[in-house]
């Protein structure tokens, strides 16, 4: 996950730097539970993580500031950049008096589904709990992470696991059995507010059966995950942007074992046990539907463990 260098001569002989990798996540369920009274829903959600990563440094300087640049144009690298928030989380919290210079590397798409922003804020809270030998367990990071998003506990944890509440309430699962998987994300952007906005549960007629995917991850079934994939948020998403569905059937024809929406969308996976299969697929779906955003990538496990098989 990340890589401590000390006295690099390019960034001063005083100065320590970090490197980390912030991973995407994928949805294998989502279900949405109930609307609660603070406006947020109860979710019930089995999270994987991807291999698909940003590249985040983060270096100690001695002026008392907040520096972040990256690669994306149109990012801002202000307070509302949540890499920007994060540190300050952390230096507020723990009275830190260096400054912190962050140079974030985006690969996974914006705004997609994948959970890019929460990885990023995740991983500086990482990377400044190594720099600042602030000894932090993972629970007093996840804790902290809360504060920035409901996915940044998640992907402080990664792996497999079981997601409730808001989506901070999670359970560590054995490791997801090992795929392939091919995202594609069209060129469109989707509110997650909105679409939870628009969600009328009443017009649901398929929820996951969650408990049903949570015994093939146990068991190793990659036929028992794959045909549980299931997310209600698609019957917004696919209604407001209907490339959406467009994309998932012409994937589910190109020989993946399950195809769905990551998330609140755009983002659509699917999941290959050939390589070969898959970038065969990505290939197609790139060329037919005229979108960039498509990448070939495989189950990641913190652990290096790929389950059973």
């Amino acid at each position: 996950m990340y890589t401590v260098y000390k006295k690099h001569e390019e960034y001063g002989d005083n100065m320590e730097y970090i490197k980390l990798k912030s991973r995407a996540k994928i949805n294998l369920t989502l279900d949405v539970i109930a609307r609660r009274d603070d406006g947020y829903h109860d979710l019930e959600m089995i999270m994987q993580t991807v291999g698909l990563y940003d590249s985040i440094f983060i270096k100690k300087t001695d002026k008392d500031e907040i520096f972040i640049k990256t690669n994306l144009h149109y990012l801002p690298t202000d307070e509302r950049n949540i890499t920007y928030k994060a540190a300050k989380l952390i230096k507020d919290e723990f009275g830190i008096s260096n400054g912190v210079y962050i140079e974030l590397t985006k690969r996974i798409p914006v705004a997609a589904g994948l959970a890019g922003g929460s990885g990023n804020g995740a991983a500086v809270i990482k990377g400044m709990n190594r720099l600042f030998d602030l000894d932090l367990s993972t629970k007093k990071m996840m804790e902290l992470g809360e504060h920035l998003g409901s996915d940044v506990p998640y992907c402080l944890m990664e792996g497999t696991a079981l997601a409730k509440g808001r989506g901070e309430i999670l359970t560590q699962l054995n490791p997801c059995p090992h795929f392939y998987v091919l995202l594609a994300k069209p060129d469109i952007s989707v509110s997650t507010a909105s679409v939870y906005k628009n969600l009328d549960l009443k017009m649901v007629k398929k929820h996951p059966n969650t408990n049903a995917v949570l015994a093939a991850i146990a068991n190793g079934d990659k036929t028992g995950i794959s045909t549980g994939l299931c997310n209600v948020l698609e019957t917004v998403t696919i209604n407001q942007r209907p490339i959406v569905k467009e994309i998932k059937n012409f994937i589910a024809e190109q020989g993946s074992c399950g195809v769905l929406m990551s998330g609140s969308g755009p983002t659509v996976f699917a999941l290959f046990e050939k390589i070969e299969t898959a970038k065969e697929a990505a290939k197609k779906v790139k060329e037919k539907f005229n979108i960039k955003d498509v990448y070939v990538t495989e189950i990641y496990n913190p652990s290096g463990e790929k389950g059973r098989n």
